[in-house]
C-alpha cells in the first residue's frame, strides 16, 4: 500500500510512499566542484509549506527538462531520501531527495478534479540588513536576501587560488550597504546578467539571494554567493 505523506515524515527507511509538491525554486544545471557530475537543484515545498531539496543528475536533467516547471504542483514516489551534508552550511531540510530514473512524477495539472495545484507559496524568510551584524557569530548561517545593486564589480580571480569571484554592492530601502561576493560560475553567469542590466536597465536592479553566507573582512561584514 502506498503511504501518502508530507516531507517531513518520509525517512531514510520509508517505503512506499507519494508526496504532493510544488516545485518553489529550479536551479540551473550545473558542474560539480571537481568537474566529475552535472547536476541540478529544485526546492520543493509541500501542503504544509515544509522544503526540501531535490537533485538531479546527468541524462535525467534533459529527460524532465520540458516537465518540471516553477510554481507547478507533482506527485513524486520512489525518489532515493539522502542524508544532507552540513559542511556548506544549514541546510533547509535533514535529507534530500535524489530524483533519478526510477523516481515517479506525475503532474497535477490546474484542470484535474480530483487534485488540485498547491497555491504560491508563502515561506520566505528575509534577514534584514539591520540584523546581519548580529549573526556574524554563526558562520554556518546561511540567510535570504532582498537587495538593491549598487555596483556590479568585473570578475577576478580570489588573491591566489584559482577560484574566481565578483564582488557586488547592494544596500536595502534603508540605503545600508554590504559586499556581496559571487564565487566561480555564479559570478560569471549571473553576475554577467546582473552587469548587463546595470548596463542598459532605466529601473534600479533589485535581486533575491537564497542561502547567502556570511563572514568578515577586517571587522567587517562581508555576504557570499558560493556553489553548493
Amino acid at each position: 500500500m502506498v503511504l501518502r505523506l508530507n516531507i517531513d515524515r518520509i525517512e531514510l527507511a520509508t517505503r512506499d510512499w507519494i508526496c504532493k509538491v510544488q516545485i518553489v525554486e529550479i536551479g540551473r544545471p550545473r558542474e560539480s566542484l571537481d568537474k566529475k557530475c552535472r547536476f541540478q537543484i529544485f526546492i520543493l515545498e509541500d501542503e504544509e509549506e515544509c522544503q526540501i531539496k531535490a537533485v538531479m543528475y546527468a541524462d535525467e536533467i534533459g529527460q524532465y527538462a520540458d516537465k518540471l516547471k516553477l510554481m507547478n504542483t507533482y506527485f513524486i514516489s520512489t525518489a532515493k531520501v539522502k542524508v544532507s551534508l552540513t559542511s556548506y552550511g544549514k541546510p533547509i531540510h535533514k535529507f534530500y531527495w535524489v530524483l533519478d530514473k526510477e523516481t515517479v512524477i506525475e503532474h497535477i495539472k490546474p484542470s484535474t478534479e480530483l487534485e488540485t495545484s498547491l497555491p504560491p507559496p508563502t515561506k520566505l524568510n528575509i534577514t534584514t540588513f539591520d540584523r546581519i551584524p548580529h549573526m556574524m557569530v554563526d558562520s554556518a548561517a546561511e540567510i535570504d536576501i532582498l537587495a538593491i545593486v549598487v555596483r556590479c564589480g568585473l570578475q577576478k580571480y580570489a588573491g591566489r587560488t584559482h577560484h574566481k569571484c565578483r564582488e557586488i554592492t547592494i544596500c536595502d530601502n534603508q540605503k545600508n550597504q554590504f559586499l556581496l561576493t559571487l564565487w566561480d560560475d555564479f559570478g560569471e553567469i549571473e553576475g554577467n546578467e546582473i552587469e548587463d542590466k546595470m548596463e542598459t536597465a532605466a529601473d534600479l536592479i533589485v535581486i533575491l539571494g537564497r542561502n547567502i553566507r556570511i563572514s568578515t573582512y577586517q571587522g567587517t561584514a562581508t555576504l557570499h554567493f558560493l556553489p553548493t
